[in-house]
């Protein structure tokens, strides 16, 4: 950003805004800029000055990764056209700043449906290859990148170059979290559906090890899987969970009424979250009563219920700003990923999360499979807990290093997509394939133009 622009808000749009993960923690001050074409994007990069910049979407990462201290940061999301659709052949072409939500909108009534979805659907399609981000079929489809066919990003020089998959560069940009430069476009391949509805199964586990072994018995039986856990549960009920499982529902097996429109999408919303909610209202007590409630309600085994595509997925985006609940203080979601034969340290894990009594109510358990290439994607065949926890939880900091410590130990590695917190000298261990990132890095933007708090916090 030129010494003029840092002056003056208003040149180019600007404005200068406190910017924060959705779970509200460590904000920092920007120059927000928004880019309307692909050559106001090129401009605010040549622009962006010495502090640099960093791409944003809907603002869906939890931690800093999104955000650029005294800097500029690009918020692509008016650069959402849908280009082109191959209905036939299963493949869409769109600006990076178009939403999941939008793409389900658009393919949803085609058969199509996005390859793999967070919990969440109101994510940009550069921030889903920039977080390369997972959902409940990963054991199946891997992450995001792997269905991205190729893509344009705008680097730092300036250009506008095409990746592809199986090149260093799309290895890096994929999960690289934005710092190899601003995606534009991509081009994805797309799952097809006979339906809007999902088949969905339900079942109770009464710890663990039970919760374990359903999976690794049965997961191959299923397309989505993922399995809520109690954190709350001690004694014999440690890691006690509700696991869901399913498929997109074929339309035979629709009953007569829902067949009339098969692939219509709909998505109910409640009244938002209030801005402002009484203190502690996440405490041991009441999310213990929530977990004992949403425990005991859940069938102890149920087949073939069927669900919109949008009560499956996406529960929480039916409450508009649910992260308030949490209060001013926001929260930390803390996702790790320990291998296949590292289920000693999974339950170490558990077992002092549940003896630390960290009010968690969002808590679940997913199976990974194959790795992804990119170079810092975080997926690796194993298993893999994320979990919510009030920010001003006393004595949280140490504990989640402490948890870091045994993640790292155990060959694992945490999500920087959720991260806000993790010691650069852990990085390392848990992406070995950091320094070929940061030597590309370094030749492709050598000048550091694209920087966010998360790359200066980790030394990315």
């Amino acid at each position: 950003m030129s010494a003029d622009t840092d002056s003056d808000p208003h040149v180019m749009g600007l404005d200068h805004t406190t910017v924060t993960g959705w779970g509200r923690t460590a904000p920092t001050a920007a120059w927000l800029i928004r880019p309307r074409s692909y050559e106001e994007a090129a401009a605010a990069v040549r622009d962006c000055g010495a502090r640099g910049g960093i791409p944003r979407g809907l603002g869906r990462a939890y931690g800093d990764a999104a955000q650029n201290a005294g800097g500029s940061v690009l918020d692509m999301t008016a650069l959402d056209r849908v280009h082109a659709i191959d209905a036939d052949g299963g493949t869409v072409l769109c600006d990076a700043g178009v939403s999941l939500h939008r793409l389900m909108e658009v393919l949803l009534p085609l058969g199509w449906f996005v390859p793999v979805t967070p919990g969440t659907r109101y994510v940009t399609v550069g921030g889903a290859i920039g977080a390369d981000i997972h959902g409940k079929n990963h054991h199946v489809s891997g992450s995001f990148a792997r269905h991205v066919l190729a893509l344009e990003l705008l680097t730092a020089d300036g250009e506008i170059r095409t990746v592809i998959p199986g090149t260093p560069l799309f290895d890096a940009t994929a999960g690289g979290m934005g710092l190899t430069g601003v995606i534009l476009t991509a081009t994805i391949r797309l799952q097809p559906v006979e339906t809007s509805l999902m088949s969905v199964d339900t079942e109770r586990a009464t710890d663990l090890d039970d919760l374990m072994a359903r999976l690794t018995a049965t997961d191959h039986r299923y397309r989505y899987s993922v399995a809520w856990i109690d954190l709350l549960a001690r004694g014999a009920a440690t890691g006690r969970a509700v696991l869901t499982r399913g498929d997109h529902a074929p339309l035979d097996a629709l009953p007569a009424r829902l067949r009339r429109d098969p692939l219509a999408f709909r998505t109910p919303r409640l009244p938002a979250t209030p801005e402002i909610l009484p203190e502690g209202l996440l405490s041991r007590t009441t999310v213990g009563l929530f977990n004992e409630l949403w425990y005991r309600k859940a069938p102890r085994a149920r087949t073939g219920r069927l669900q919109r595509i949008s009560g499956f997925f996406h529960p929480l985006d039916g409450v508009p700003h649910w992260n308030r609940v949490y209060g001013r203080g926001g929260f930390v979601q803390y996702q790790f990923v320990v291998g296949h034969g590292r289920e000693d340290a999974l339950r170490r894990i558990v077992r002092r999360i549940s003896e630390r009594r960290c009010p968690s109510f969002l808590a679940v358990l997913k199976r990974f499979g194959e790795a992804d290439p990119g170079w810092l994607s975080f997926p690796v065949p194993g298993w893999t807990l994320a979990l919510d926890i009030p920010a001003g939880l006393p004595g949280l900091g140490a504990f989640l290093d402490e948890l870091d410590e045994e993640v790292a130990a155990a060959g694992g590695r945490v999500y920087l997509a959720k991260d806000a917190r993790l010691r650069p000298e852990l990085l390392a261990a848990m992406y070995p394939r950091l320094d070929d990132f940061r030597e590309l890095r370094a030749e492709l933007d050598p000048h550091g133009v694209f920087v966010s708090d998360l790359a200066r916090r980790l030394s990315l």
